[in-house]
């Protein structure tokens, strides 16, 4: 009996120990290229990460007042960024960015590994036969292409899940490191994004299982309200500003999302039930929604337990229904009488869909295994399949054969350092504002800027904001509406550029402006004196622009015109 257990604890290390080397395998690239590497650009190098950074250089990280970063926008509430217990700002505290964004990435992975292979292990495939199937399904999870700067907020759930589950089961004889994680948790994940739902459905369950049982399991109540306790600690300072503080009103509150007919409606909830939103890709279309069809039909066939599949895919669908719904116009009643239906976005349970679509997966597999006289093999090719995918699609791999720039690349810092030794001034004796790039890379080099991308900042300065391009804004009827009804990049735009914000030397020409249309008296009353162009402006002169100089340098992919505001 002993020789066996032990026999069984060895294959399992094996196991895991081998997904473990593939996922040290699948960060390697950080670890040896450094800067070098080729990482994701939307929602990453263009906000997030310098928001951490100019959080951590700023000596604002902890204040009881919501004060004012001067190196933005004349000076974006404090509020509007991480909080200062936040774990990621830490990271950005101790370490050079690309070091800090390398320890996210690696908690990230090992969090979502460990977790879902507990969560599948101890409370949903506990049959050691499948061992195969719960180690490939969570290595699976752990290299999806997540949100970076979500850290733990969709890669955490299946842990945060299973904890919940053993705390509700083993009551006060929980072992102490479960209370630890399970506290631990809030500093490296967002409550608004996911954990605000969670928790919900966590508090849900605790109501059910004391209607059901007629005894209320206290100590999960505790574990629910522990967890939600430190988010609201670690909030401090938004909830200060938000409701006991009158400091400034949020550009949020004319947010007027939510216009879509109910066809598109309808076309856009199969879109996310079948490919995902950019922040929370699953990778799922091609191996996943196939096994778990086939599974059905051979559930059905075999009589095989397949309820639980059955219930998650519906949840998944519904999840998928309700973020596309809350984009209707029928949704417009209650938006327009509830501001906070339009400052908070409800939708965003849709970043459950990771994690329920991989133990969705195990469960198919499971039911393969069980049908098919070669079913093991199956399943195990299957995960094989699913994994080389996911691994192929680590950053690296991913955003170099797109052509995308790397970290060093995205950032330049050589170049634009020469750009502030000839401007000769401290950076915060003037205000910058960049045409055909990220207003994020010139804040990342230190240069204060008139422009940003941010979720919140003051309505008042979006409205001073607007008059400077409200002449681009009407050559396009899509950028206007696209400001005017959401507005979190304050970018100069440029009407044939639309949305494209990325004109490097090679495509300097394509993206080069015949008639710029902006405001520069607006602009220069904002304390503008200077634009950091990407692209020539032709008609610079009109404009009362002079072009300084030309900035470049053999390894960054920018040519900067220095223009001054006159």
């Amino acid at each position: 009996m002993s020789s066996n257990k032990s026999g069984i604890f060895s294959k399992h290390n094996i196991l895991i120990g081998i997904a473990v080397f593939i996922i040290i395998l699948y960060l390697m690239p950080y670890f040896i290229l450094g800067e070098d590497t080729h990482i994701r650009e939307h929602d990453n190098l263009d906000s997030n990460i310098v928001w951490y950074k100019l959080l951590a250089e700023s000596g604002q990280i902890f204040t009881l007042t919501d004060t004012r970063l001067p190196n933005v926008i004349n000076g974006l509430p404090r509020s509007t960024l991480p909080s200062g217990l936040d774990g990621m700002v830490w990271l950005y505290v101790l370490f050079a960015p690309m070091t800090a964004y390398t320890i996210g990435q690696t908690i990230m992975r090992f969090a979502a590994f460990f977790g879902m292979y507990l969560l599948l292990k101890r409370h949903i495939i506990r049959r050691e036969k499948y061992q195969l199937i719960v180690v490939g399904a969570s290595l699976a999870f752990a290299m999806l292409p997540y949100w970076p700067s979500g850290m733990l907020s969709i890669a955490g759930l299946p842990l945060a899940l299973h904890l919940f589950l053993t705390i509700k089961k083993r009551g006060k004889d929980t072992p102490w490191y479960y209370w630890l994680t399970l506290l631990l948790i809030p500093f490296f994940s967002n409550f608004v994004l996911t954990f605000v739902f969670f928790l919900a459905i966590m508090g849900v369950i605790w109501l059910m299982d004391w209607i059901r049982s007629k005894r209320p399991n206290w100590i999960f109540l505790i574990a629910i309200a522990s967890m939600t306790a430190i988010y609201v600690v670690k909030n401090y300072l938004l909830i200060f500003s938000m409701f006991l503080d009158d400091g400034f009103v949020s550009h949020r509150e004319e947010m007027n999302l939510g216009h879509n007919s109910f066809q598109r409606s309808v076309e856009l909830s199969f879109e996310n039930f079948l490919f995902d939103h950019t922040h929370d890709l699953s990778e799922h279309i091609w191996v996943i929604v196939p096994v778990i069809g086939i599974a059905f039909i051979a559930a059905a066939l075999r009589k095989l337990n397949g309820k639980l599949l059955l219930g998650l895919f519906l949840f998944n669908f519904a999840i998928s229904v309700w973020y596309a719904f809350w984009y209707w116009e029928g949704w417009r009643i209650v938006k327009d009488n509830f501001s906070v239906a339009n400052t908070f976005n409800f939708a965003r349970i849709h970043f459950f869909d990771p994690a329920i679509w991989y133990v969705c997966f195990a469960l198919a597999l499971v039911i393969l295994w069980k049908s098919f006289r070669y079913g093991k093999v199956i399943a195990v090719s299957l995960l094989v399949i699913q994994c080389g995918i996911l691994f192929n699609l680590n950053e690296e791999s991913k955003y170099s054969a797109f052509g995308r720039t790397t970290f060093q690349e995205f950032y330049s810092e050589e170049l634009f350092d020469e750009v502030q030794e000839y401007i000769g001034m401290e950076p915060s004796a003037y205000r910058v504002v960049s045409i055909g790039m990220h207003p994020t890379i010139a804040q990342y080099n230190g240069f204060f800027t008139l422009d940003t991308y941010n979720n919140s900042f003051p309505l008042e300065y979006k409205h001073a904001f607007r008059e400077v391009i409200e002449g681009e804004l009407e050559k396009n009827p899509g950028l206007e509406r696209y400001f005017d009804t959401w507005g979190g990049r304050l970018y100069i735009y440029v009407g044939e550029h639309g949305e494209d914000y990325m004109f490097t030397k090679e495509r300097e020409e394509e993206g080069a402006i015949e008639e710029l249309n902006i405001n520069t008296d607006a602009l220069k009353a904002l304390g503008g004196d200077y634009i950091l162009s990407a692209v020539p402006i032709q008609n610079s002169e009109a404009l009362g622009l002079e072009l300084e100089k030309t900035f470049e340098h053999k390894d960054s992919p920018w040519r900067i015109r220095l223009y001054a505001v006159e």
